[in-house]
């Protein structure tokens, strides 16, 4: 019997994924059979959902894998419904698109984790008194002896969070723009209000805690909504049809808070905390070394 020596494998993906069904684009006969499909769809179909996805890059976070999600289509006729998903695939949709300002939309999530936890912080039972046995952090009786089991509504230990939740009735205070370039200027001030024209962008001075600088288009809601930082929300039209005044009442936003989240923040933007503090020692030798350099290149 022989031994051959090991040798390394190596494994690349040969990136194969859709390489056959994007040919269907390319002839004329592909094209006449994805006309054909459209077709069966506007006279068969009764529901139409597009495929839409994140576009992780802009973010430029750890994570590179996009979001999938499938998305249904309302309104309109059957054939509108496929003419307009058409007009948009491989396309971005913007947000503000999509919804409105001073709209009521629901969100749904995923709860902040906390591992398995007991009755006491879980189920916020009373805590037993001091001198139990075994512990007090417990429920003391779990039922009855008949029925021979234990009831769903007795409170148990378990996991607690990472659940998925819908908080509904969020109201859309601001649709703002990301940071762009208009007629060849960098436009950030997207926090800036009628009353308050200070040119700010809506990054907190040091940045969004946990998460850094936000440079995309944004969404600012009423309240808080479900998760830590950087996990992902689905924004969902409400289900409801809204008569109250405090769904139809328009907001007017006056002053956007942009101080440092780190801390006391005193100051809405570093050109004003630079102006107040004065010049820094670190900014003096940031300036002694850039000089120091620039007089050894010479």
């Amino acid at each position: 019997m022989m031994r051959l020596p090991a040798c390394p494998v190596r494994y690349k993906s040969k990136k194969k994924a859709f390489t056959k069904s994007s040919k269907k684009w390319q002839d004329d006969d592909g094209k006449k059979a994805i006309e054909k499909d459209f077709g069966k769809m506007k006279k068969y179909c009764k529901v139409i959902r597009v495929i839409a996805h994140t576009q992780m890059k802009l973010l430029k976070k750890r994570q590179k894998k996009a979001h999938m999600m499938e998305i249904q289509i309302n309104g309109g006729t059957i054939p509108q419904k496929v003419d307009w998903a058409r007009e948009r695939m491989e396309k971005q949709v913007p947000v503000s698109t999509v919804f409105a300002k001073d709209e009521m939309i629901d969100v749904i999530g995923v709860t902040k984790g906390r591992g398995f936890k007991g009755v006491t912080s879980r189920w916020h039972t009373k805590k037993l008194p001091r001198k139990t046995h075994k512990g007090l952090r417990k429920v003391a009786c779990i039922g009855a002896w008949h029925p021979a089991r234990v009831g769903f509504s007795v409170a148990r230990a378990g996991q607690k969070g990472y659940h998925h939740r819908t908080e509904m009735n969020k109201k859309i205070y601001r649709i703002g723009a990301g940071i762009h370039t208009k007629d060849g200027k960098v436009v950030k001030n997207n926090a800036s209000t009628e009353y308050d024209i200070t040119e700010k962008s809506i990054t907190p001075v040091g940045g969004f805690p946990h998460y850094g600088e936000v440079n995309q288009d944004f969404v600012m809601i009423k309240g808080c909504c479900v998760g830590p930082k950087k996990r992902v929300l689905t924004l969902r039209k409400s289900l409801l049809t809204h008569t109250k005044k405090r769904a139809m009442e328009v907001i007017n936003l006056k002053f956007i808070d942009t101080s440092s989240k780190f801390g006391h923040g005193r100051f809405q933007t570093l050109e004003e905390k630079r102006n107040f503090m004065g010049p820094l020692k670190k900014d003096k030798e940031t300036e002694t070394a850039a000089s120091n350099i620039q007089r050894d290149t010479q």
